[in-house]
């Protein structure tokens, strides 16, 4: 190697994907105070390069003689339209008590502000701090509404509130994105109660004047949780349509007549099929997680529904992240929209703090139930319903009680044990995905990934059950050997430096997170169900055989357990013994 070619190989390196690290991964919204560039809210989602060496703010690579790696004509070009924003300073609030439905997070943060109607993308409008010092009637929510929230102890707008109410109250169509626990939920509920009571339309019987469509039943309750003393509090009705229960109080709640309506996809789609439900009334449209539905494979019921609607309505679309083919439904259903984002695409909340507990894979059960044994509430994640289920058995077993939530769980069931987990009845809820969205239960201390997610937004959103409304809360992630790799990718996609730990059982590092052991638990005892005379006695007859003359009768006595005496049956069986006719009685039975 001559003198001369020595310097660029480090410069290659530098460049090369093994060693971009955090760089490669640089977030489209960046916190304050980063000198790097971000990219527009919606436009494209072409993955973020890093910068180059004598290339600031480009976010591209130099191409070496043509040869640029991976590096298409396409791809530059995508690149090329890119643009930057400079950072603005952040804005320091206060922490402000508020109860569940509110869900902010209070920390140190950039609001980016609207872009222009009809601003080319290539020229945004430069970022601004809004103001989080405002109130919720400076900003134009009506007094009603401002009365329910201060009855709630909801006093204070939070960073989304502030960015969007001014547009989605003045009637336009708003592209909202917002970490898990930011208050999209009352950002979007206010402008549409509030809206729709100004209007002069009048409810009519399957007709709704609005629709909120969310991907998951739980996300269904928590919405109608927010959206219910608000609409109460101007005489509005409002009602939640989803599967998993019977279809009659849902079908007699639209035929009355509904201001608002809260449903999830599918189970909607059959009310309408059925001449339930009638979209053509709809004022108000709003899809809450889009970027979820997309995952669970809804978007085309999503465009089904959303073609339903009047085109002349406000459009508003609030989501965590905005990827996965949201940017079609912004491009195909929303006119012009103003577009707000208070955080980064990927983004670890500050007052959290993130652990990977190296474990041996024999001691894993009991590290995890170490980790559930404290006084605080403990949420743990598995990937599969069967790993949820039986991981809850065990705990409650060893004295530490459980409740499981999963895809498998009845309605009812999913409720009760949620309601359980709420209440402070049972401190321990196992949960997959299912529970990583749209459920805000206060104060819990400890979130647990006993199998690691797929993917880092699954981790940013199983993450996202604790550190809520400004609260601190951990994030522990258990990695067994064989799965250390998965779990440093996935802390570089998901942006966080976790404090890595190889833990043993009994462990000063468990202690120092869940405190003292909280009290033993003994276990209910387990209520053996009786077995009937059913099944089980109908095949040791019909697999035991006997010397009956009935031959296949010999099941009969055994369908009530043997408790009975004769019955008309048997005793059908023994006259026609009696009588010699053994062959026309079992053809008899057998059928």
């Amino acid at each position: 190697m001559t003198p001369e070619n020595s310097p660029a190989r480090p410069r290659r390196r530098a460049t090369s994907p093994g060693g971009a690290g955090a760089a490669r991964q640089a977030p489209a919204f960046r916190a304050a105070g980063s000198s790097a560039p971000q990219q527009p809210l919606v436009t494209r989602h072409e993955p973020h390069r890093p910068e180059t060496a004598g290339e600031p703010g480009t976010g591209r690579r130099r191409r070496r003689g043509g040869r640029g790696r991976g590096n298409g004509a396409g791809a530059e070009q995508a690149v090329e339209q890119t643009t930057e924003q400079a950072a603005a300073p952040a804005v320091e609030e206060a922490p402000v008590p508020a109860p569940r439905a509110q869900q902010p997070v209070v920390q140190p943060r950039t609001v980016v502000p609207a872009q222009a109607p009809g601003a080319s993308s290539a020229h945004p409008t430069a970022p601004t701090a809004l103001p989080t010092d405002t109130t919720f009637a400076a900003l134009g929510v009506p007094a009603p509404l401002v009365e329910t929230l201060t009855a709630s102890g909801i006093t204070a707008p939070f960073p989304i509130q502030v960015a969007t109410l001014p547009d989605t109250l003045a009637g336009k169509d708003v592209l909202g994105r917002g970490r898990t626990g930011s208050g999209k939920t009352l950002a979007f509920s206010l402008p549409l109660v509030a809206r729709l009571a100004g209007s002069t339309s009048k409810r009519q019987p399957r007709k709704p004047r609005s629709l909120i469509l969310v991907p998951t039943r739980e996300l269904a309750n928590q919405v109608a949780a927010v959206v219910t003393p608000l609409a109460t509090a101007v005489g509005m009705k409002t009602t939640v349509v989803f599967g998993g229960v019977g279809q009659n109080p849902q079908v007699q709640a639209l035929a009355g007549g509904v201001d608002v309506l809260i449903a999830c996809p599918g189970r909607l789609e059959d009310l309408i099929g059925q001449g339930h439900c009638d979209l053509s009334a709809v004022e108000i449209t709003i899809l809450d997680e889009a970027d979820h539905m997309a995952d669970l494979g809804f978007l085309p019921g999503v465009k089904r529904l959303m073609d339903r609607t009047p085109k002349v309505g406000q459009r508003l679309l609030f989501s965590a992240t905005l990827d996965n083919g949201v940017d079609v439904l912004v491009k195909r259903y929303l006119d012009n929209p103003r577009t707000h984002s208070v955080d980064p695409a990927v983004a670890p909340v500050s007052t959290m703090t993130h652990h990977v507990f190296r474990v041996d894979a024999l001691d894993k059960s009991q590290v995890v139930k170490e980790l559930a044994s404290g006084l605080d509430r403990v949420v743990l994640f598995t990937r599969t319903k069967h790993q949820a289920k039986k991981l809850a058995k065990q705990l409650t077993a060893g004295g530490v009680p459980a409740v499981d939530l999963h895809g498998n769980l009845s309605q009812n069931a999913r409720e009760r044990n949620l309601e359980a987990f709420t209440s402070g009845t049972t401190r321990v809820l196992c949960a997959t995905d299912i529970a990583a969205r749209g459920i805000h239960v206060d104060d819990v201390a400890i979130v647990v990934h006993v199998d690691p997610p797929a993917e880092h937004k699954a981790y940013l959103h199983r993450s996202g059950r604790t550190a809520r409304a400004g609260a601190g809360g951990t994030v522990v992630t258990i990695a067994t050997p064989d799965q250390a790799g998965e779990v440093r990718l996935l802390a570089r996609q998901a942006g966080i430096t976790p404090e890595v730990s190889a833990i043993k059982p009994g462990a000063r590092e468990i202690v120092a997170l869940t405190g003292p052991a909280a009290p033993y638990v003994e276990p209910a005892p387990v209520v053996e169900q009786p077995q009937g005379g059913g099944g089980g006695g109908r095949r040791r007859g019909a697999g035991g055989g006997s010397g009956n003359a009935g031959g296949g009768r010999s099941g009969a006595p055994a369908r009530t357990g043997g408790t009975r005496s004769a019955g008309p049956a048997r005793t059908r069986a023994e006259l026609a013994a009696r009588a010699g006719q053994p062959a026309a009685r079992p053809r008899r039975a057998g059928r």
